[in-house]
């Protein structure tokens, strides 16, 4: 086995992935690509297959780095790599993984994608008279809830209109028009309270007049009504609106009221955050309204709000822009 040529390993490790672990042709593809880049490196140093240090490697993944790879397509490099030096030692070709504690550099986390102020506000301002006034209606208070409470999709979608045992039950939260308040229950079965703006208070109010008018809708419903009569926003086919169905609405909504990129319902999530952020500068209160366990997820905003700083003073101040 000593005398076995790199190129046959590498078919018959490859024909191993095919055949006996059962993976998917592409996936074998992509193992074989990852190779092809091992073998090219390990020749341009100079170094057998069967010879690789651990030095070697973390060589040509700074290399990668340099190169422009992103860390994750290092990470997927890395583990075909891995693969493939775990194998050759179970056959007995190597005493050791060089890859076994190689890591790929970190990846910076993108943005969220939020809108910017005149174009969230063009956004909530929207009316669309095509529509029937129902949907108008409904759509419109959902655009407010996503925007001006920073709700998730699923937290929307999941509200009633009323507090209900089977709301408590099943995880669901609904609105508090009295007091301007919003209950509902985000993740890890976490509830909180979440304010109602004016805008909001208005757009809920226009929509449960006309909400009572579609068939098998009550203002109040008792605790064991349906789910469809507890549902804060019903669809078209005597359903609960699903979030597919949220999304799809304020995709079109958005590109209706003339805004250069489709919306989707996280978008207004984050520019909720965002907008508070950048208003108030209170991260704390911010991880409450979003309902984050970790004030490390919220501090993500934090460069938002550094990137509307940096656009505000270079358009501003006078020493800003090199000639």
């Amino acid at each position: 086995m000593a005398n076995t040529a790199p190129d046959e390993l590498v078919a018959r490790y490859l024909a191993h992935v095919r055949f006996e672990k059962g993976l998917a042709p592409r996936t074998c593809d992509l193992y074989q690509l990852d190779l092809m880049c091992l073998a090219e490196m390990a020749t341009a140093d100079q170094v057998p297959l069967l010879q690789v240090q651990n030095g070697h490697v973390r060589r040509w993944v700074a290399q990668m780095h340099r190169a422009g790879r992103s860390g994750r397509g290092i990470a997927l490099i890395l583990s075909g790599w891995r693969g493939f030096y775990t194998w050759l030692g179970r056959e007995g070709h190597v005493s050791y993984n060089p890859v076994a504690d190689v890591k790929a550099p970190r990846s910076a986390k993108p943005l969220p994608k939020a809108l910017g102020v005149d174009e969230a506000v063009q956004l909530a301002q929207h009316e669309e008279d095509q529509d029937d006034p129902w949907l108008e209606a409904r759509d419109a208070a959902m655009v407010e809830l996503l925007y001006g409470c920073g709700l998730r999709i699923a937290e929307l979608t999941g509200l009633d209109v009323v507090p209900s045992s089977e709301a408590s039950r099943d995880g669901r939260g609904w609105i508090d028009l009295p007091n301007g308040e919003v209950q509902v229950q985000g993740k890890g079965s976490k509830r909180r309270t979440v304010p109602l703006g004016r805008a909001a208070v208005e757009a809920l109010t226009h929509w449960l007049s006309v909400r009572t008018q579609l068939p098998g809708m009550l203002s109040q419903p008792t605790s064991g009504a349906s789910d469809l009569a507890l549902a804060l926003f019903p669809g078209r086919h005597g359903t609960r609106l699903t979030p597919r169905g949220v999304a799809q609405r304020l995709k079109r909504r958005s590109l209706l009221a003339g805004l250069a990129t489709p919306v989707h319902p996280h978008m207004l999530r984050h520019s909720f955050a965002s907008h508070v952020l950048q208003s108030s500068g209170d991260l704390r209160a911010v991880q409450e309204l979003l309902g984050h366990a970790n004030i490390s997820t919220t501090q993500v905003y934090t460069r938002l709000d550094f990137q509307h700083l940096a656009k505000a003073y270079d358009a501003a101040h006078p020493r800003a822009k090199r000639k």
